[in-house]
């Protein structure tokens, strides 16, 4: 196994969790904070959010990092579309996160949980519609570098 066969799988293995956790957290706990009091899904949703501030970017880091350095590095090897798909992706997922949730996010953990706004879960929906684009965008930046990397190691 070559040192660039190396680079591929590093660059499958962080975006493949990064696809992962992002089904997970959107559809896996977003409804089930919805059957919770507003005072306790408050802290459930601050509590998560201080905690995938970290991880998350943990894992995009290093997945947009090593995407970036297999498209320059394989040019216009085979899957050289699906590699400018994903790296397309990745970009869309940063502008999704910074325009659409961060903002909410940040708002969410400042917040009083004992006397949330009145417009907070408006807030919070409108910061889903964006989450869910950008759910899509990581799955789609993976598949996009797995069926890139299978192409190129076909070759």
């Amino acid at each position: 196994m070559n040192a660039m066969t190396v680079f591929h799988l590093i660059n499958l293995f962080f975006a493949g969790i990064l696809a992962g956790m992002e089904i997970a957290i959107h559809y896996g706990l977003h409804a089930p904070t919805k059957v919770l009091s507003d005072q306790s899904q408050l802290q459930l949703r601050q509590a998560l959010v201080r905690r995938l501030r970290v991880l998350v970017p943990a894992f995009f880091l290093p997945a947009a990092l090593s995407g970036i350095g297999v498209a320059v590095l394989d040019g216009i090897a085979p899957g050289f579309w699906f590699r400018c798909a994903a790296i397309l992706a990745v970009l869309v997922r940063v502008l999704i996160r910074v325009i659409g949730t961060v903002p909410i996010n940040a708002a969410t953990v400042a917040r009083d949980s004992s006397a949330p706004p009145e417009n907070w879960k408006a807030q919070i929906d409108h910061a889903e519609r964006f989450h869910v684009l950008g759910v899509w965008a990581a799955v789609t930046a993976f598949a996009c570098f797995l069926t890139a990397t299978a192409l190129k190691l076909a070759q």
